[in-house]
């Protein structure tokens, strides 16, 4: 029996291990659910109330502040956009007045400037130089005749007293003077007339201006029924045939102030409106003004411009150009509404200049506009508008 006992007490040891072993196991399982269970409850209690309440919130501080401005209105001088084609305020078509023939020489360009009553062209004379030479050798024959007719006359006057002329024949003398003298008129006028056929060969400037076109060569043959040899601009005057719509014509009259550019050039020439056509075209429903220009070389019959007619004063909302935005449909700006939504607005862009842009219709001046950013809005998105009050 004793030889045993040390192994009972070595299976007894072995056996209190494995218990004590498996009782630290099944403590640490229960402390980890004890912690999970107090883990669950703690966040159970902070969703569902437990936690201590928050301070409120502002319900805008997660939307984006935005500068905005309220314009209001500004009195400016209102305009009104035009394009159209520079022209000759005076356009004159200048032909052949007589009998016409060959052209022997032409004596201007086109861009000379002319005056009245300036030969432009010579056609050729050789044959009604000869006939006025005909007829002044008529009216030389015509003189002398009715200078004898009247040497006649006075002598048988001065011999009536004497009893040697009869009265018959004083009055057939006189009837011969008279008739050489009818024949002195109707020669001098067939000589005036060949003379007027003569002078009208030459083609002369109707009135001083520039030359616009030459329509004609040396040895052309020219007649009263051919087309304008030459085109030229009374004084050289210009004009911009403006179009304007339909809806701005009733602003314009005739004395209104005018600026025009050329299309490519940075300068700008001030006009005057001298006429208003009263036909409106049908199919585009614009109208025709004409800006009366002056003259300069580089304002050339045919070219595009683009002119602004001063029509008075308005009182118009005034905005900066980072405020007004544009696409292939229109202009627009973004306004913030009272409930703190954006909305897109289309205006309508009157005249720009250092000051700003000013809108002729869209705004009334009392909106909230955003000032600047607006390219990075989107209709209906919220925002926090923030006032910028311009310092006057």
């Amino acid at each position: 029996m004793n030889m045993h006992q040390p192994v009972d007490s070595s299976f007894r040891s072995s056996v209190s291990r494995s218990w004590a072993s498996a009782d630290d196991g099944r403590r640490r399982r229960l402390l980890i659910l004890a912690a999970i269970l107090v883990a669950g409850a703690v966040a159970a209690w902070l969703i569902f109330g437990g936690s201590p309440k928050a301070p409120p919130q502002n319900p805008d501080a997660g939307h984006p502040s935005i500068t905005v401005i309220v314009p209001g209105t500004t009195q400016i001088a209102d305009s009104v956009k035009a394009v159209g084609s520079i022209a000759a305020r005076r356009d004159m078509p200048v032909g052949v007045q007589g009998e016409g023939g060959a052209v022997v020489a032409v004596l201007v360009d086109a861009g000379d400037y002319v005056r009245k009553g300036q030969v432009l062209a010579r056609i050729d004379r050789s044959v009604l130089e000869q006939q006025v030479n005909q007829l002044q050798a008529s009216a030389v024959r015509a003189r002398a005749d009715a200078a004898l007719a009247q040497s006649e006359l006075d002598r048988a006057q001065s011999l009536v007293a004497r009893g040697f002329i009869s009265k018959a024949d004083i009055e057939r003398r006189t009837a011969t003077r008279d008739s050489a003298n009818a024949n002195v008129n109707v020669a001098v006028a067939q000589l005036r007339e060949a003379q007027a056929r003569l002078g009208r060969l030459d083609i002369r400037a109707p009135e001083s201006g520039l030359i616009l076109e030459r329509n004609v060569e040396p040895g052309q043959v020219v007649s009263s029924g051919s087309s304008a040899v030459f085109r030229m601009a009374q004084d050289g005057a210009m004009e911009m045939r403006a179009l304007v719509a339909e809806q701005d014509l009733a602003g314009i009259t005739t004395g209104q102030s005018a600026t025009v550019q050329m299309i490519g050039s940075q300068t700008a020439y001030a006009g005057r409106v001298w006429m208003v056509e009263p036909v409106i075209n049908p199919q585009t429903r614009q109208g025709l003004v004409r800006i009366a220009l002056p003259a300069d070389p580089a304002l050339r019959p045919g070219g595009f411009a683009s002119g602004k007619i001063e029509v008075g004063k308005a009182d118009r909302p005034l905005l900066p150009e980072s405020a007004v935005m544009g696409d292939a449909d229109s202009s627009y700006v973004y306004v913030v509404a009272k409930d703190g939504t954006v909305e897109r607005r289309n205006v309508e862009v009157g005249a720009v200049s250092s000051s700003g842009v000013a809108i002729s219709s869209g705004l009334s001046g009392q909106e909230q506009v955003v000032q600047s950013a607006g390219a990075f809005l989107n209709p209906g998105e919220k925002v926090r508008p923030v006032l910028n009050t311009p310092q006057k």
